[in-house]
């Protein structure tokens, strides 16, 4: 099973394999990131893997951190973005990824 660093679960991604290859795979360079970052990054990507040289946000201490409930979605509602936050720490942890 592939797993973003953020916990998406790629395989259940309406955009894996269509414009997106998944986050390890292209480097956290999503086709979303360019543009909303000056390095065309996905923050969490960037924030986990480049600057804290961690293998996922599960990883770190802050879960979930501010970029978690600032990396929104803006096709889905505030309740969506917020439940979608929890099953994303979650696959993090059931999946021994913390």
């Amino acid at each position: 099973m592939l797993v973003s660093p953020c916990g998406i679960i790629c395989s259940e991604c309406p955009y894996y394999n269509n414009e997106c290859t998944g986050c390890k795979n292209n480097e956290g360079k999503v086709f979303w990131s360019k543009d909303v970052t000056e390095n065309g990054i996905c923050p969490m990507y960037d924030c986990s893997i480049n600057n804290k040289k961690l293998s996922n946000c599960g990883k770190c201490n802050e879960i979930p951190c501010q970029l978690y409930y600032n990396t929104k979605d803006p096709d889905i509602s505030e309740e969506q973005h917020q439940e979608s936050i929890l099953e994303r720490v979650a696959v993090l942890r059931v999946n021994n990824l913390r």
